[in-house]
């Protein structure tokens, strides 16, 4: 299903506030200043710094 245009633009990292961007599957939400990524579960986005995972360089 994906997560909406509009929750999209209102979500923010946890960590700095930035902008979050989907994965190309959709599937989670991508900071590129934190190189964080934050799991979509159940349509659900888990916005908890403890529960992101770091992304490779």
């Amino acid at each position: 299903m994906g997560i909406s245009k509009e929750l999209l633009e209102i979500l923010a990292c946890p960590k700095c506030k930035g902008e979050v961007r989907t994965t190309p599957a959709e599937d989670g939400l991508i900071c590129d200043r934190c190189r964080l990524l934050y799991e979509i579960r159940e349509d659900i986005p888990i916005m908890l710094i403890d529960e992101a995972k770091p992304l490779d360089k």
